[in-house]
């Protein structure tokens, strides 16, 4: 079921399917059959001519990009759109059958592009490349069902969407845990508080990964806050805590400079870090250093910086994350997303 190339030479027992505009349904011998009937770029060449690669999301509408039986598992899902719209276009995944979504967030920001601007990412689960080919090999395994929503919650219609779906029919592992991410945003953070990660997850699982977007509402280094992960009944006090936001993310003194690596990443996507007003990026994959849960999981983290004398500042800064996690179900219902006012990036 795992592949990767110490065994990718091996026999597999499983189907390739790909979900496209080209091949709505993914189905056997069923891709590149729209007809130009006289109009369009492919209208000289007929059938079988790239007559349909994209869609376009209207305004206010959700549109279903996968509804497809399984067993199965989603091995990489490719996207690409206005930026304009990172924010604009939530998307939604749901496992067998389940009417609450276990993967939540704006599609920009699930896959490490935030502030409505193209950010190259070269981590390995998510890789986004020129210009804003966005790319997700987190593996989605499914038993029954696999449905995947988006919706254009904006008042403009979204021409040129892009999209592939590849995914394999196989039977899955009973032990094989699904796929889950949420997005969260405070702005700004409310003083003396910590930033809300994750909270509310209830099952068993590992969690897998973390990305941030970040701006400075004031000057000065801002990373001095731990992350927290509060597992299996921890109550005031958690059993994992870092020792400073860039240390979480593979940095250290300030970072210094940008860097985009296979599991972590620091991206300033405008300004300088430590004026107001700059907005970052951050990541880290837990690739290799899954934390594991048996029946709960909270996570924050701290914002911090200096005052001049040498103390603490809590800061009240724009902060955004997405989470990410695998778990059994069924699992706790995911917090609503806030309205377009509440997502909305000046």
């Amino acid at each position: 079921m795992w592949l990767n190339l110490a065994n990718i030479f091996q026999k597999h027992n499983a189907e390739s399917r790909s979900i496209s505009a080209e091949n709505p349904k993914g189905e056997v011998g069923k891709g590149a059959m729209a007809d130009p009937k006289g109009q369009g770029a492919a209208r000289e060449l007929g059938v079988g001519w790239k007559v349909r690669p994209c869609i376009t999301l209207k305004a206010g509408e959700t549109t279903t990009l996968m509804d497809n039986e399984g067993p199965g598992v989603i091995r990489h899902i490719w996207f690409t759109f206005s930026d304009k719209f990172y924010r604009d276009v939530i998307i939604r995944i749901y496992w067998d059958g389940d009417d609450q979504p276990s993967v939540q967030a704006p599609l920009g920001d699930l896959m490490c592009n935030s502030w409505n601007c193209r950010q190259n990412i070269l981590a390995l689960p998510i890789n986004v490349n020129p210009s804003g080919g966005m790319n997700i090999y987190f593996p989605m395994p499914f038993r029954k069902h696999a449905k995947i929503t988006v919706e254009n919650d904006s008042p403009n219609d979204l021409g040129g969407f892009f999209y592939t779906i590849n995914y394999t029919l196989e039977d899955v592992p009973e032990d094989a845990l699904y796929f889950h991410a949420l997005w969260r945003r405070s702005n700004p953070l409310a003083y003396g508080t910590e930033y809300l990660m994750a909270d509310g997850i209830k099952g068993c699982g590992q969690y897998v990964g973390t990305f941030m977007a970040w701006q400075q509402n004031s000057a000065g280094w801002w990373g001095e806050g731990e992350i927290k992960m509060y597992l299996d009944g921890d109550k005031e006090f958690p059993t994992i805590c870092g020792t400073g936001t860039e240390d979480y993310f593979g940095g250290a003194w300030c970072f210094g400079a940008d860097f985009s690596a296979p599991y972590l990443g620091f991206l300033q996507v405008r300004g300088k870090s430590g004026d107001v007003g700059t907005r970052m990026v951050l990541y880290r994959f837990h690739i290799h250093d899954p934390v594991f849960f048996k029946s709960n999981l909270k996570v924050t983290m701290q914002a911090l910086g200096w005052r001049a004398e040498g103390r603490y500042l809590p800061l009240q800064d724009d902060i955004s994350s997405v989470v990410y996690w695998y778990q059994d179900l069924p699992h706790a219902p995911l917090p609503d997303m806030p309205d377009r006012n509440g997502r909305e990036i000046i």
